[in-house]
């Protein structure tokens, strides 16, 4: 629809951060309008029934996995709800209601593909902050309707090569870059455990490129299913690599989304005769409630480095969205501030609410939003992130990641049970990639 109108202690030397001034960023506000449930888990937030005169709703769809036994994103829907609830309780995005679709995609690109022609059907004017492992099946769709997908959660390569592509952090390929940069000086044998799974046959040579940025040997990828009851098996696996000969003990590197726990908790089982072999992990395997299960300071995590896309959740740039959860989601355990995809999908409206705004009385359309993304706008996130700007032709196009315009990862250690900074600020990880064997 269219509108008209208005570890160590220490911090390991292969990764160097520089410092990101944070700023709070306002958020402007909008107003909604209902729609009807889908059958394949589709549904709209209730809202306002104001605007004026000829004024349409500006549509929009947050897609990702829900009730599945694999990976699991429900805030990120949730989060996408409470913000429209949140922008129709202040008057409206230009004037406009925002009418926000969610989808669940099951983790199946069946479902994947039938949100995306539902974001179709419904002339949504984009796709934002959403989490889908099936871009093969999305993207086709979208791309044949000219709908942009801004802000999804930078599971594949193609979310870093469509043209349609509109994304806010460097998804797994910066946070594997940063984490085996920060692995490099601080480990032995390393050993990836990923998903079998498409999405999961990228993250070797994402690490790698870390990896052998210190001189360090590739690590051992070893292959998991994505939907395990217990790794026992993988752990054993793991663990028989330690003792090859260098004197840092090894790392183990689960990146298994909800399952990483799983493993974690085989882990601790098959670790106690090899009490020096550390673990490691990017945001979205773990959190601090994860941190917390798994036996906090006594558990696994202890030491453990991990790599994220944004500032700690204690950073002054998510005070809008804290604000938001407690006016609009309180209560709602999967709206948590600390999850990076809940955290993505803040951001990702941020992105929407620039894209409206820089349109002023001028129709709201897919058209109109792709063509002021690629007009050379830039978006502020408030020192969440760089400022945003997309073009085709940015500093990774040379490996393939042609829209990843922010390569910039946290660093993040385990340390007493909490997940605390380990550097202060950013570090930029477009050099690494630039070396690494992504064909």
């Amino acid at each position: 629809m269219t509108g008209r109108r208005p570890i160590r202690s220490t911090l390991p030397g292969g990764l160097r951060g520089r410092s990101r001034a944070t700023r709070t960023g306002v958020l402007s506000a909008g107003a909604l309008v209902a729609c009807a449930s889908l059958a394949v888990g589709c549904g709209v937030v209730p809202g306002a029934t104001g605007g004026s005169g000829d004024d349409d709703p500006i549509t929009v769809m947050t897609w990702a996995p829900q009730d599945t036994g694999a990976t699991n994103k429900p805030g990120m829907p949730a989060l996408a709800q409470a913000y429209a609830r949140w922008v129709n309780s202040q008057g409206g995005l230009g004037g406009r209601q925002l009418n926000v679709l969610t989808c669940n995609d099951h983790n199946d690109s069946v479902a994947a593909a039938k949100c995306a022609r539902r974001a179709v059907k419904e002339n949504a004017v984009a796709v934002v902050g959403s989490y889908s492992q099936y871009a093969d099946s999305f993207f086709p769709v979208l791309e044949g309707a000219r709908i942009p997908y801004i802000g999804g959660y930078g599971l594949t390569n193609a979310e870093f090569t469509s043209p349609l592509s509109y994304p806010v952090n460097g998804g797994q390929p910066a946070l594997l870059a940063g984490l085996g940069s920060a692995l490099a000086d601080a480990c032995g044998p390393v050993t990836l455990v990923r998903p079998d799974t498409i999405a999961g046959d990228q993250l070797p040579v994402l690490l790698d490129s870390g990896l052998s940025s210190g001189g360090h040997e590739r690590a051992h990828d070893q292959r998991a299913a994505e939907d395990a009851t217990s790794y026992d098996d993988q752990s054993g696996r793991a663990l028989a690599r330690e003792g090859t000969g260098r004197s840092e003990p090894g790392c183990v590197v689960p990146v298994l989304g909800d399952r990483t726990g799983t493993f974690m908790d085989s882990f601790r089982r098959a670790s106690e005769d090899h009490p020096d072999v550390r673990t490691a992990t990017v945001l979205g395997s773990v959190d601090q409630t994860a941190i917390n299960a798994s036996g906090g300071a006594s558990g696994p995590y202890e030491g453990a480095y991990v790599t994220g896309w944004y500032p700690s959740v204690g950073d002054p740039g998510w005070d809008g969205l804290k604000k938001l959860i407690k006016e609009q989601a309180f209560g709602n355990n999967d709206v948590d501030a600390a999850d990076a995809g809940v955290q993505t999908t803040w951001i990702a409206y941020t992105v929407l609410k620039e894209v409206v705004e820089s349109l002023g009385d001028g129709e709201v359309s897919a058209d109109t939003v792709r063509r002021a993304l690629d007009g050379g706008l830039e978006v502020g996130t408030g020192g969440l992130t760089p400022d945003l700007r997309w073009t085709f032709a940015d500093k990774l196009a040379s490996v393939g990641f042609p829209r990843l315009v922010n390569a910039d990862v946290t660093l993040q250690v385990v340390r007493e049970g909490r997940l605390v900074s380990a550097r202060q600020g950013a570090v930029d990880t477009t050099r690494t990639l630039q070396n690494a064997d992504v064909a």
